[in-house]
C-alpha cells in the first residue's frame, strides 16, 4: 500500500519548530519530498536533519523520501520567490505549500506599539500571502497543487491582548478563500486550518503573560475552553489529509481543530 503522499513535493514553513516540524514529520513519513523552510540557523539544519531520520527509520531502515532545508524570510519576497523557484528547479515541480511560520505577543490594545502590531501581521499574515502568491503561480503553470494556511481559531473571535494575532490569523482565513476561488480553474486547491491552543514554544513563551490576564491559571484555563492542550501531531494529521488527494474537492475551507473550544458559549 502507497503512502498518502508519495511522490508529492511540499514546502513547509516554520518548519524548524512547532506546528511546521510537526508537519513537515508527517508528510516526510507520509513518503513526501518535503523542503523544510525557517529563518536561517542551526535550527533549521537540525530539524530537517531529525525528520529524514525518522522517516528513515519509519520506513524500517529505506528512505522513502528527500528532506531537505532552506533557509527563508516569509516576509521578504525576494526570499520566498527564491525558495518556490528552487524547489521547482531542484524537484520538478511543487505540489504542496504549507504556510506555518508565524510569531505571537501579548499586549493589549491600548498598550500596543504600533511596531509591535506591525511585526505580528508582517509574519502572521503579509507572509502567508506572499507563500500563496508565489507558490499558486508555480502549481498553476505545473498543472495543479494545494496550498494550506495555518490560520488558528481567533480568526473567529476576540480574544485579549492578541488583537494583532487575531487580526492576522482573520486575515488568513479570507485570503485562503479569496486564494481558493481564483486558482480553481488552475486546479490549485487552497485551504486553512485553524488550530486552538497547542502545545508548542509560543505557548511556553507567552504563558506567563496570558497568565497575567486571567482570572484563573493557565492551565485551568485550557481545561475549562478546550479540556487540553492540543498536540502538533493532531493538527498535522489534517494537513496530511488536506495534501493527499482524499481532500480533492476540499477548497476554500477553514478546517477549525480545537477539542470543542469554538462549540461552547460557557
Amino acid at each position: 500500500m502507497s503512502s498518502l503522499l508519495e511522490g508529492k513535493v511540499a514546502i513547509v514553513t516554520g518548519g524548524a519548530r512547532g506546528l511546521g516540524y510537526a508537519i513537515a514529520s508527517r508528510f516526510a513519513n507520509e513518503g513526501a519530498t518535503v523542503v523544510v523552510s525557517d529563518l536561517a540557523g542551526e535550527a533549521l539544519e537540525s530539524a530537517a536533519a531529525a525528520i529524514g531520520s525518522s522517516a528513515s527509520q519509519a520506513a524500517g531502515g529505506t528512505a522513502t523520501a528527500t528532506v531537505t532545508s532552506v533557509a527563508c524570510d516569509v516576509t521578504d519576497e525576494a526570499s520566498v520567490q527564491a525558495l518556490v523557484n528552487g524547489t521547482v528547479e531542484r524537484h520538478g515541480k511543487l505540489d504542496v505549500m504549507v504556510s506555518s511560520a508565524g510569531v505571537a505577543g501579548v499586549a493589549p490594545i491600548v498598550q500596543m506599539s504600533l511596531e509591535e502590531w506591525r511585526r505580528v501581521l508582517s509574519v502572521d499574515l503579509d507572509g502567508v500571502f506572499l507563500c500563496t502568491k508565489h507558490a499558486a503561480a508555480a502549481m498553476a503553470a505545473g498543472g495543479g497543487g494545494n496550498i494550506i494556511n495555518i490560520a488558528s481559531i481567533k480568526a473567529f473571535g476576540g480574544s485579549p491582548a492578541t488583537a494583532h494575532y487575531g487580526a492576522a490569523k482573520a486575515g488568513v482565513v479570507s485570503l485562503s478563500k479569496s486564494a481558493a476561488m481564483e486558482m480553481r480553474q488552475f486546479n490549485v486547491r487552497v485551504n486553512a486550518i485553524c488550530p486552538g491552543w497547542v502545545q508548542t514554544d509560543m505557548i511556553d513563551q507567552n504563558r506567563a503573560a496570558f497568565e497575567e490576564l486571567l482570572p484563573m491559571t493557565f492551565d485551568e484555563y485550557i481545561a475549562h475552553i478546550q479540556g487540553r492542550l492540543g498536540e502538533p501531531d493532531e493538527i498535522a494529521g489534517v494537513a496530511v489529509f488536506l495534501a493527499s488527494d482524499r481532500s480533492r474537492f476540499c477548497s476554500g475551507t477553514a478546517y477549525v481543530v480545537d477539542g470543542g473550544a469554538t462549540a461552547s458559549l460557557v
